[in-house]
C-alpha cells in the first residue's frame, strides 16, 4: 500500500507507519505549503492513497471532477496524541 500523508497528518504517525513497513511520503517533509490540488495530482501520478484530516479532497474529486487517486482515507476525529492516527491505521489495516 503506497500512501501520501497530507500536511495535517502528524509527522510522528508518518514515522511510525514507515517503521511498520508502509511506503509513505509526506507533504510536510517533501513539499510543505503546496495546494490541495497539487497533493491530489501527486497522489494520482504516484498512485498513492491520500491520508488526511481535510475533507477538501472529496470536494476536488466530486464537485470539481479532478482526477481521483487510488483512494482517500479521510480521518474524521481529533487525535488524542500525534501517535494515535498511525496506531489506529495499523490496527485497522493489519488486524
Amino acid at each position: 500500500m503506497q500512501l501520501i500523508a497530507d500536511e495535517n497528518f502528524p509527522l510522528i504517525s508518518i514515522r511510525l507507519l514507515r517503521q511498520a513497513g508502509y511506503d509513505i511520503t509526506s507533504v510536510t517533509e517533501d513539499s510543505p505549503g503546496i495546494e490541495d490540488t497539487e497533493v491530489l495530482a501527486r497522489a494520482v501520478n504516484e498512485q498513492r492513497i491520500i491520508l488526511t484530516f481535510d475533507r477538501d479532497d472529496g470536494e476536488l474529486i466530486y464537485r470539481f471532477r479532478l482526477p481521483a487517486p487510488k483512494g482517500v482515507i479521510y480521518l474524521r476525529f481529533r487525535p488524542h496524541s500525534p501517535e494515535e492516527p498511525a496506531s489506529l491505521f495499523i490496527i485497522y489495516f493489519q488486524g
